[in-house]
Formats: structure tokens, C-alpha cells, sequence
């Protein structure tokens, strides 16, 4: 007498679960900030290193990002890309600030990004992995990393700014 009603409960309660958490995973607000559209660009096969982006917005309070971690990858390292005369130069930085009321925006191309060093397999489009955050402010952050082309990554971060 009492099954169908508890099988129906435990249902409701693991889809609620499932939606909440993806919901969540992409999509990250804490106190301090929010975390939008975290993005993996795909790499060739047999590529040892990829590379992820993600938009990092501190509200009232600075934040500063000082390091990440994923199961994707063997380390993830800070670095930016920025112009050196007519070059290209990227290098390994151990923050990245973000100023109260501003938005860290990487995406492919300059910038920061978070570099994914020793892939565990090549980053396929479509593939989605955790990835955690750390803050010299608060606690670790985790979120989902969806694998997409720059182009549909960027387009898809710059849609989360619209609302």
C-alpha cells in the first residue's frame, strides 16, 4: 500500500536533485561572485594540454583566483596571453584578480584561461567535467566544464550576460 507512494516521493525527490544540480553545476552564485558559462575548448588527438575558460564577476567584494584543479587533466595552471610586440607571449600567473563590481572575462584567443596540463584523454566537444576553483577569499568553488567549439563557447558565455 505504502510502495507506490514512497516510489513516487523517491522520484520526485531524485529529479528535483538532477535538475538542481545541473542547474547549479554551470551556473555558480556565491555571496561573493557569480561563475557563468565555464567552457572547454576540444583538442586534437593525442594533444597533452587544453585549455578552459570562465567568466568570474565579484559583487561587492574583490575576489582573487589563485588556483584550479580538475580529474580532466594531471594540473590546471593560471596563465595569460597578451601581446609582445607582434608575438604572442603566454605565461604562467598566480592570480588573477577581479575588482568589486567587475567581470573577468576569458575566452579563447588573449587573455587569461586556465590551462588543463597532462589531459587524462583529449577534450571532445560535447564531454563535460568537474573543475574546482580556488579563491584566496573563500572556499573552493566546483563547477561542470562543458567541451565546445571557441566559437559556440563564446557566443554561449556572452548570451549569460544578457539577462
Amino acid at each position: 500500500m505504502f510502495k507506490p507512494t514512497a516510489w513516487l516521493g523517491a522520484c520526485l525527490i531524485s529529479t528535483l536533485c538532477m535538475v538542481a544540480s545541473v542547474a547549479i553545476a554551470h551556473d555558480v552564485q556565491t555571496e561573493a561572485m557569480r561563475i557563468a558559462h565555464p567552457f572547454a575548448t576540444p583538442t586534437p588527438p593525442g594533444a597533452s594540454n587544453g585549455a578552459a575558460y570562465v567568466d568570474i564577476t565579484a559583487f561587492s567584494t574583490p575576489v582573487t583566483l589563485v588556483g584550479a584543479s580538475s580529474p580532466a587533466s594531471n594540473t590546471v595552471e593560471l596563465h595569460e596571453m597578451r601581446m609582445d610586440g607582434d608575438m604572442m607571449q603566454m605565461r604562467h600567473v598566480n592570480e588573477i584578480p577581479i575588482n568589486a563590481g567587475e567581470t573577468s572575462t576569458m575566452r579563447p584567443g588573449g587573455g587569461f584561461h586556465l590551462m588543463l596540463v597532462g589531459l587524462t584523454e583529449p577534450l571532445a566537444e560535447g564531454d563535460r567535467f568537474p573543475f574546482t576553483l580556488s579563491f584566496a577569499e573563500q572556499e573552493e568553488v566546483t563547477i561542470e566544464v562543458w567541451v565546445q567549439s571557441a566559437q559556440q563557447g563564446s557566443n554561449a558565455a556572452d548570451q549569460h550576460h544578457h539577462h
